[in-house]
Protein backbone atom coordinates (compact mmCIF):
# COMPACT_ATOMS: atom_id res chain seq x y z
CA UNK A 1 0.00 0.00 0.00
CA UNK A 2 1.23 3.47 -0.77
CA UNK A 3 -0.07 6.98 -1.29
CA UNK A 4 -1.48 7.46 -4.80
CA UNK A 5 0.35 9.66 -7.29
CA UNK A 6 -0.93 11.38 -10.43
CA UNK A 7 0.59 8.53 -12.45
CA UNK A 8 -1.88 6.15 -10.79
CA UNK A 9 -4.93 8.06 -12.01
CA UNK A 10 -5.57 6.10 -15.23
CA UNK A 11 -5.52 2.80 -13.31
CA UNK A 12 -7.66 4.17 -10.47
CA UNK A 13 -10.26 5.62 -12.83
CA UNK A 14 -10.24 2.38 -14.82
CA UNK A 15 -11.07 0.43 -11.66
CA UNK A 16 -13.77 2.93 -10.68
CA UNK A 17 -15.40 2.52 -14.09
CA UNK A 18 -15.11 -1.27 -14.21
CA UNK A 19 -18.62 -2.31 -13.11
CA UNK A 20 -22.24 -1.57 -13.95
CA UNK A 21 -22.46 1.41 -11.59
CA UNK A 22 -19.08 2.93 -12.42
CA UNK A 23 -19.63 2.55 -16.15
CA UNK A 24 -22.56 4.96 -15.82
CA UNK A 25 -20.92 7.60 -13.63
CA UNK A 26 -17.23 7.66 -14.57
CA UNK A 27 -15.61 9.26 -17.63
CA UNK A 28 -12.12 7.83 -18.13
CA UNK A 29 -11.80 9.88 -21.33
CA UNK A 30 -11.84 13.12 -19.27
CA UNK A 31 -8.52 12.95 -17.39
CA UNK A 32 -8.54 16.65 -16.49
CA UNK A 33 -11.51 16.28 -14.11
CA UNK A 34 -9.77 13.45 -12.26
CA UNK A 35 -6.47 15.36 -12.11
CA UNK A 36 -8.26 18.38 -10.59
CA UNK A 37 -9.97 16.12 -8.03
CA UNK A 38 -6.66 14.40 -7.25
CA UNK A 39 -4.99 17.78 -6.66
CA UNK A 40 -7.74 18.75 -4.17
CA UNK A 41 -7.41 15.43 -2.34
CA UNK A 42 -3.64 15.55 -2.30
CA UNK A 43 -3.63 18.97 -0.60
CA UNK A 44 -6.08 17.94 2.14
CA UNK A 45 -4.38 16.27 5.13
CA UNK A 46 -7.65 14.50 6.03
CA UNK A 47 -7.76 12.68 2.69
CA UNK A 48 -5.79 9.50 2.14
CA UNK A 49 -5.99 8.13 -1.40
CA UNK A 50 -3.97 4.93 -1.50
CA UNK A 51 -3.19 2.25 -4.02
CA UNK A 52 -2.02 -1.32 -3.85
CA UNK A 53 0.71 -2.14 -6.29
CA UNK A 54 1.77 -5.53 -7.58
CA UNK A 55 4.65 -6.10 -9.99
CA UNK A 56 4.66 -2.40 -10.86
CA UNK A 57 0.93 -2.28 -11.65
CA UNK A 58 -1.73 -0.44 -9.66
CA UNK A 59 -4.24 -3.17 -8.76
CA UNK A 60 -6.26 -1.75 -5.86
CA UNK A 61 -7.35 1.54 -4.36
CA UNK A 62 -9.41 3.20 -1.68
CA UNK A 63 -10.00 6.64 -0.25
CA UNK A 64 -9.98 7.19 3.50
CA UNK A 65 -11.40 10.46 4.82
CA UNK A 66 -10.77 11.51 8.42
CA UNK A 67 -13.70 13.55 9.75
CA UNK A 68 -13.35 15.57 12.97
CA UNK A 69 -16.67 16.04 14.71
CA UNK A 70 -18.62 17.18 17.75
CA UNK A 71 -20.89 14.16 18.15
CA UNK A 72 -19.81 11.21 20.25
CA UNK A 73 -18.09 13.59 22.67
CA UNK A 74 -16.02 15.33 20.00
CA UNK A 75 -14.92 12.14 18.30
CA UNK A 76 -13.12 11.79 15.02
CA UNK A 77 -14.38 9.16 12.59
CA UNK A 78 -13.14 7.82 9.29
CA UNK A 79 -15.01 7.16 6.08
CA UNK A 80 -13.86 4.52 3.60
CA UNK A 81 -14.88 5.12 0.01
CA UNK A 82 -14.16 3.97 -3.52
CA UNK A 83 -12.73 0.57 -2.62
CA UNK A 84 -11.75 -1.18 -5.82
CA UNK A 85 -9.61 -4.16 -6.77
CA UNK A 86 -8.61 -4.77 -10.38
CA UNK A 87 -10.47 -7.70 -11.94
CA UNK A 88 -7.22 -9.65 -12.39
CA UNK A 89 -6.27 -9.24 -8.70
CA UNK A 90 -9.54 -10.34 -7.10
CA UNK A 91 -9.85 -13.39 -4.91
CA UNK A 92 -6.43 -13.35 -3.25
CA UNK A 93 -7.16 -11.19 -0.20
CA UNK A 94 -6.14 -7.80 -1.57
CA UNK A 95 -9.51 -6.25 -0.71
CA UNK A 96 -9.14 -7.47 2.86
CA UNK A 97 -5.65 -6.00 3.09
CA UNK A 98 -6.93 -2.64 1.78
CA UNK A 99 -9.69 -2.51 4.41
CA UNK A 100 -7.33 -3.65 7.17
CA UNK A 101 -4.95 -0.84 6.19
CA UNK A 102 -7.83 1.66 6.38
CA UNK A 103 -8.88 0.43 9.81
CA UNK A 104 -5.34 0.63 11.18
CA UNK A 105 -4.78 4.08 9.67
CA UNK A 106 -8.08 5.21 11.20
CA UNK A 107 -6.85 4.08 14.60
CA UNK A 108 -3.52 5.83 14.02
CA UNK A 109 -5.42 9.02 13.18
CA UNK A 110 -7.30 8.81 16.50
CA UNK A 111 -10.66 7.82 15.05
CA UNK A 112 -13.22 6.14 17.31
CA UNK A 113 -15.08 4.50 14.45
CA UNK A 114 -14.72 3.77 10.79
CA UNK A 115 -17.71 3.72 8.49
CA UNK A 116 -18.49 3.08 4.86
CA UNK A 117 -21.42 2.91 2.53
CA UNK A 118 -22.07 0.40 -0.19
CA UNK A 119 -24.60 0.64 -2.98
CA UNK A 120 -27.70 -1.41 -2.19
CA UNK A 121 -27.10 -3.56 -5.30
CA UNK A 122 -23.59 -4.66 -4.23
CA UNK A 123 -24.72 -7.70 -2.25
CA UNK A 124 -21.34 -9.45 -2.52
CA UNK A 125 -19.62 -6.34 -1.14
CA UNK A 126 -22.06 -6.30 1.79
CA UNK A 127 -21.08 -9.86 2.72
CA UNK A 128 -17.41 -8.93 2.37
CA UNK A 129 -17.72 -5.97 4.76
CA UNK A 130 -19.75 -7.98 7.26
CA UNK A 131 -17.11 -10.71 7.21
CA UNK A 132 -14.55 -8.03 8.16
CA UNK A 133 -16.62 -6.95 11.16
CA UNK A 134 -18.70 -4.09 9.78
CA UNK A 135 -22.36 -4.00 10.78
CA UNK A 136 -25.26 -2.65 8.75
CA UNK A 137 -26.41 -0.03 11.24
CA UNK A 138 -27.95 2.90 9.37
CA UNK A 139 -30.20 3.65 6.47
CA UNK A 140 -28.40 6.00 4.09
CA UNK A 141 -29.78 8.85 1.99
CA UNK A 142 -28.24 10.77 -0.90
CA UNK A 143 -29.26 13.72 -3.01
CA UNK A 144 -27.58 14.47 -6.32
CA UNK A 145 -26.71 18.16 -6.71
Amino acid sequence: MRRATPEDLPAIVGMLADDHLGAERESPDEPAVYRAAFDRLDKDPNQHLVVAERDGATVGTLQLTVIPGLSRRGSTRALIEAVRVHTDARGDGLGTRLIEWAIEESRRQGCVLVQLTSDATRVDAHRFYERLGFEASHLGFKMML
